[in-house]
C-alpha cells in the first residue's frame, strides 16, 4: 500500500541578490532554498519584494495564492501593518506567498490594479481571481486575504479590471 503525497506547488521568484529566476517548491520554503545561480538563500520566511518588472511573472507562475501588500515607505499605516505581514509570511510559508510592492517605486502595477489607497492587500490566485481588501490595517484582514475570505462591502464599488498576465487572467472585483 502506498501513501499518496500532496501535489507539489511551485513559485517562480527572482533572486534578490543576483536577479536570476528560480522555481521553488513551496513545501521547501522553510528549508531556506538557495538561488541556483549565486547560491545565496531565497529568504522566503519574510515577504518577497516585487516591482513592476517581477510582478507579472511571479503572479502568473505561482501555483499557490500570492498575497500582495501594496505599500509606500512614507505611509504610517503601512509601517504599522508591516510587523503583521512579516509574522504571517513566517506562519503561512508554503501555503501562501506573501509579497510587498512599493507603489512609489513601481507605479505601473499599482495603477494597473486600481490601487488608490495604501496599505492595500490583494490576494491573487492562479485561477485568475483577485480579492482586494482596501485600507486594511490589521492581521485579521491579511489572514482573510490569505485564506480567500472576501468580506469587504467595497467590492461592489470597484470597477471590473482585467489584465492578461502570462497564463492567468487577473480580475479585480
Amino acid at each position: 500500500m502506498t501513501t499518496a503525497t500532496p501535489a507539489t506547488r511551485h513559485v517562480t521568484l527572482r533572486c534578490q541578490f543576483c536577479e536570476a529566476w528560480n522555481r521553488v517548491d513551496s513545501a521547501r520554503f522553510s528549508d531556506r532554498p538557495k538561488c541556483g545561480a549565486c547560491r545565496k538563500p531565497m529568504l522566503l520566511d519574510r515577504p518577497v519584494k516585487l516591482d513592476d518588472a517581477t510582478f507579472e511573472r511571479t503572479i502568473a507562475d505561482a501555483e499557490l495564492p500570492v498575497v500582495v501588500d501594496f505599500y509606500a515607505d512614507w505611509c504610517g499605516p503601512c509601517k504599522a501593518m508591516a510587523p503583521a505581514v512579516d509574522e504571517l509570511a513566517r506562519e503561512l510559508a508554503g501555503q501562501v506567498l506573501l509579497a510587498k510592492l512599493d507603489t512609489d517605486r513601481s507605479p505601473v502595477t499599482g495603477q494597473a490594479y486600481g490601487i488608490r489607497s495604501i496599505p492595500t492587500v490583494v490576494r491573487f490566485t492562479r485561477s485568475g481571481s483577485a480579492c482586494p481588501l482596501y485600507s486594511c490595517a490589521g492581521r485579521g484582514s491579511i489572514v482573510s486575504a490569505s485564506t480567500g475570505i472576501c468580506t469587504s462591502s467595497r467590492y461592489s464599488d470597484v470597477i471590473m479590471k482585467t489584465r492578461i498576465l502570462g497564463k492567468a487572467s487577473m480580475k479585480l472585483v
